[in-house]
């Protein structure tokens, strides 16, 4: 019988010992293959020593540790049987391996319980982890965690985590981690703003380019837990799962429970590398649309009209639009009946004939007469309590019996768990886009869960779940209808969702200057065209700050574009500007949305150099976010070029303003552009002309 499992990519190895329980020997750089007497020296070779004063013998660091096995950090598995059963160990069982993937059956036979492990190692180099535990006795069982674990090595000394806040997400967290506990808990019923389910553990100082790094991501759109713990013995692991509200999850015989999926990467080039590893995933395994169709650019009117909806008006806006090179136009909230503020009628899915009097056929029949798909804005989860659904069906509400029910954005969460509930929202939308030219749904959700139960226990797993049910009865209905995932903008951004969605709103936050950093580290995980980059107008709706289209513009570039404003009121010059960057993303769109992501170490941190890279074509944006450091801009060094060929570098856009910033020079930017070979722009780099504050220039480099 095998007493190991390995799993091999391109880049990466995974080696487990199979009994008495699942223990990972090794993670990381890839190995030759093992037989098992290499096998047998691998394991002798790692052998632990037992400290005194401690057990009296070595407790494994299992893909579920327990505490019953005297494993004193967190546990993998929490719960009772009517107070007994809380100890479980269990024992290896079985395996089944096929290609890249493993299934191993583990079970404990005094608890009654039975385990699941089961591991995929892509060729991407992503490694997914999901268990299932199942109830083998007559008595219901109590599950209160069940965490997803994989050990880390003693040099993971400094982790990075993605908090936030509405209009700010993904803002980096980097600490150094020695003793004791980091713990990031989400108890808000959505993936959320505040905490995305992602994390970063690498060697000290990993940069984008530098030190090997551990990257995790948690497959997940409801609440999430996260921990790393540093074991007083310098072992290390990171666990994520679930968070459960107590009693959500009580097994009656023979009943399961599946976590969610475990994304895991692993970088020996810092960042990228796992940057590059997950988009290679995303889209070899999760995008559910065609990758050959180009993402078209977007128009939503949100910023633009607000509540404010008059057909023929938004006509001229959509004949303004195509006439930008906007190729889908989406009409947002304030189309449905009473809808002229966010106090009401939410809930209340037929359209409102007091502004589209003649319905919504004449506009769609416009838009797309300009060659444009046509989209709408909907949210489907969410109730007004001024609204004739809440007066006719209060107790479709997901709420706690017997307490007032706080509102949020003036509004309640529908019970999607109720079926009455449930298979009123989805005839709403299937007769919406049965009834409609329809290509394109902005699926928004704009508030937390409070008081998340159904008939009387909590129901945030069962909502999330009925979530998946209603999008998945949907699209199958309507397979060529595209949805978006957005919620407040970034409160539901995981792979989960991303399975039935083909685009994220990254943030309600347009202002380029925030989009930086928002998009920089969204971008870790997503590739760019899943994530939603708008050009907005001159002064931002959310920070009132103002920004020229040079920052705008190119910021937008590297995502999946989109503009946001009434075209009407634009004036021509604003209106051209927009052009110009709708068109040039177009020029590079299959470059940005195919090619391989990164960013550049910098000496000055209030620089940010990124680009994509395919073939023989490179992109690179350089963007000055405040006052630099230095009079002189730091050349920029480009490694993964072929240093025996030469290049074309380009300066594609610059801002004229900051031109003011030299006096006369002849820099090769004065031409716009040079030849160089790849081996001096990867060791001596290249100069850059200097940049205004809050500014961007553009670099295409194409092999000769």
């Amino acid at each position: 019988m095998d007493s190991f499992v390995q799993l091999h990519s391109e880049q990466v190895s995974l080696v487990i010992k199979l009994a008495p329980a699942p223990e990972v020997i090794y993670w990381g750089k890839r190995i030759a293959q093992l037989d098992q007497a290499q096998f047998g020296q691998l394991l002798h070779s790692q052998q632990r020593a037992v400290p005194q004063a401690r057990l009296d013998h070595d407790v494994p660091l299992t893909l579920c540790p327990e505490l019953g096995r005297g494993s004193f950090g967190s546990s993998g598995i929490e719960g009772h049987r009517h107070g007994l059963a809380s100890m479980p160990r269990f024992d290896y069982v079985s395996h089944q391996q096929s290609n890249q993937g493993v299934e191993i059956e583990c079970a404990d036979s005094v608890a009654q319980l039975a385990l699941t492990i089961s591991l995929n190692l892509d060729q991407s180099g992503v490694l997914s982890k999901r268990m299932v535990l199942t109830n083998r006795a007559n008595d219901d069982y109590t599950l209160n965690k069940l965490a997803l674990t994989l050990p880390l090595p003693f040099r993971a000394a400094e982790l990075e985590s993605y908090h936030g806040r509405w209009s700010r997400e993904f803002q980096a967290q980097r600490q150094t981690i020695s003793h004791g506990s980091w713990v990031v808990e989400n108890r808000r019923g959505r993936t959320s703003h505040e905490y995305f389910p992602g994390c970063l553990l690498g060697t000290a100082g990993f940069s984008d380019q530098q030190g090997e790094v551990w990257g995790f991501h948690l497959a997940w759109s409801g609440n999430h837990q996260w921990r790393a713990d540093i074991k007083s013995d310098g072992r290390r692991l990171l666990q994520a799962g679930e968070w459960l509200i107590p009693g959500e999850v009580i097994l009656k015989a023979g009943e399961s429970y599946a976590t969610p999926e475990l994304l895991a990467t692993y970088s020996t080039t810092g960042i990228n590398g796992i940057r590059r590893a997950n988009h290679h995933y995303v889209r070899q395994q999760i995008l559910p649309f065609d990758q050959h169709k180009p993402r078209p650019v977007h128009l939503n009117t949100w910023e633009g009209i607000y509540f404010d909806h008059d057909p023929e008006y938004i006509c001229q806006m959509a004949s303004e639009a195509a006439q930008m090179g906007v190729e889908r136009f989406i009409i947002d909230d304030g189309w449905f009946k009473g809808r002229n503020n966010d106090k009401s009628s939410l809930g209340d899915w037929t359209l409102d004939r007091t502004k589209y009097s003649n319905g919504l056929e004449p506009v769609i029949s416009h838009v797309n007469s300009l060659g444009m798909e046509f989209g709408i804005w909907v949210e489907p989860e969410m109730v007004n309590p001024d609204s004739d659904l809440f007066r006719t069906h209060p107790e479709w509400l997901l709420a706690c019996d017997g307490y007032q029910q706080p509102t949020g954005r003036y509004q309640y969460v529908l019970n999607l768990q109720n079926s009455d509930c449930f298979q009123y929202l989805y005839h709403c939308l299937d007769s919406l886009l049965s009834t409609h030219n329809i290509g394109y749904v902005k699926w928004d959700m704009n508030r937390e869960l409070v008081q998340a139960t159904h008939q009387g226990s909590g129901a945030v797993h069962g909502q999330t779940q009925a979530l998946y049910r209603l999008i998945d009865q949907l699209v199958a209905a309507h397979p060529k209808v595209e949805i978006e995932s957005c919620s407040s903008g970034g409160g539901r951004i995981d792979y989960e969702i991303l399975k039935r969605t083909c685009r994220f709103w990254t943030s309600d936050c347009n202002d380029a200057l925030e989009r930086q950093t928002i998009q920089k580290h969204m971008g870790i995980f997503f590739p760019p065209e899943v994530m939603g980059a708008h050009i907005g107008p001159y002064r931002s709706h959310t920070t009132r700050r103002s920004h020229d289209i040079n920052l705008r513009g190119l910021t937008a570039l590297n995502g999946h574009m989109g503009v946001e404003l009434d075209p009407v009121k634009e004036s021509e010059q604003e209106k051209q500007a927009f052009a110009k960057y709708i068109a040039l993303h177009k020029q590079y769109r299959a470059l940005l949305h195919s090619g391989d992501s990164f960013y550049l170490d910098s000496g000055d941190q209030t620089r940010l150099a990124y680009g994509v890279t395919k073939a023989d074509h490179t992109l690179i944006t350089v963007c000055q976010l405040a006052m630099p450091d230095y009079a002189l801009p730091e050349p920029l060094l480009i490694e993964h070029l072929d240093s025996q060929r030469s290049y074309r570098v380009r300066l594609v856009d610059y801002p004229q303003s900051s031109a003011q910033l030299m006096k006369a020079s002849d820099g090769w930017w004065q031409q716009g552009e040079i030849t160089i070979k790849g081996e001096w722009l990867a060791k001596v780099g290249i100069t850059l002309p200097i940049l205004d504050p809050e500014a961007c220039l553009l670099l295409s480099i194409e092999a000769i």
